[in-house]
């Protein structure tokens, strides 16, 4: 018998869960779905009539906007955690590539908040050279 090793289980695991909220983030941010939505709203409006706007229709819509907001809410952090993933991937790619960029920056998102603070303080010393010398060429410049 054939048994599979337990990482390549978690990660067909994983695989199907990637590929499952990609398409349900996918679909959910379509233009069919937002107007789904705002039919079953209307509806629901509209039957508030018919069931005399009781608690109970009140809680139907309640319940179910709170459980298409949780799994949302998850749907949404996962594409933007890995949306996110790859970008760093991709600057990190641009980092190493490039030959007067320092990597030090790489994978700078792993790095403490004081590092990444002395890094920005940096940036904004180096900034305001580059406003101090464009200042300069421009009063060095002829005026006409």
């Amino acid at each position: 018998m054939d048994k599979k090793k337990p990482h390549a289980v978690e990660e067909k695991k994983r695989l199907t869960f990637r590929h499952l909220a990609e398409k349900s983030s996918r679909l959910m941010g379509s233009s069919v779905v937002f107007f789904i939505a705002l039919v079953v709203i209307i509806a629901w409006g509209l039957s508030g009539f018919y069931f005399e706007f009781s608690d109970t229709w009140q809680l139907i819509i309640n319940t179910g906007t709170t459980i298409a907001t949780f799994l949302m809410v998850i749907l949404v952090q996962n594409t933007q955690n890995r949306e996110s993933r790859s970008i760093q991937l991709k600057l990190d790619e641009l980092i190493y590539g490039t030959k007067k960029t320092r990597n030090t920056l790489l994978e700078i998102e792993e790095q403490s908040d004081a590092e990444i603070d002395a890094f920005k303080q940096e940036f904004k010393q180096l900034r305001e050279e580059a406003i101090s010398q464009i200042k300069k060429k421009e009063q060095k410049k002829p005026s006409y």
